[in-house]
């Protein structure tokens, strides 16, 4: 499915997320995803559905929640996986509502102007960083986290140990209102 999760997929993530919960353990997410699967097949088995309540349980859990965006990070697919206290991502990984194809075949009729999209949309790590979405961006090793994953993935423990630090002594209502509010402050300039 070149990494888009059908509508059981993201339920059987919430079923995880909420055992987790459950037992006072935090939540990790790793986002690499194009989307949700598009399929007819998806769309009958009702994928927006997924993807909503996983947002709305997210907003609920009294542990911390930790979302990496460690490739692409594209459409509600991976927004489904990102209702988090904190977001860490990869230095060059992507992140945004919409791919800048699909932006630029709305906004222009053709998806020739993906690279104009892809501007306009501030879709990289250091751009969402300064606008507030992203919290920490995390160094790759020279040439991509896929030269060396051991480097990638020793960089990546240690964002998450860290933001685990800063999340430990918060109460659940605390940490259940710092995430209500990182995203209503989206968008917000």
């Amino acid at each position: 499915n070149f990494g888009s999760a059908h509508p059981e997929g993201y339920r059987k993530a919430l079923r995880l997320m909420k055992m987790a919960d459950k037992f006072g353990l935090p939540i990790v997410t790793l986002i690499d995803t194009a989307g949700a699967y598009p399929g007819i097949g998806a769309e009958e088995r009702h994928i927006a559905e997924a993807i909503a309540v996983n947002l709305r349980e997210m907003m609920t859990f009294e542990v911390p929640i930790i979302a990496c965006v460690i490739g692409e990070g594209g459409s509600g697919g991976a927004v489904a996986l990102a209702a988090a206290n904190r977001i860490l991502m990869f230095e060059h990984a992507v992140y945004s509502v919409i791919s800048p194809e699909g932006c630029a075949s709305i906004l222009w009729r053709t998806s020739e102007k993906a690279a104009d999209a892809a501007e306009a949309m501030r879709i990289t790590a250091q751009q969402l960083e300064q606008l507030g979405i992203v919290d920490e961006v995390v160094r790759e090793p020279l040439g991509g986290g896929h030269r060396s994953p051991a480097m990638a993935i020793s960089a990546l423990s240690q964002a998450i140990e860290k933001s685990l630090d800063m999340l430990g002594g918060q109460t659940s209502h605390d940490l259940r209102q710092g995430r209500r509010e990182k995203f209503l402050a989206m968008g917000v300039l």
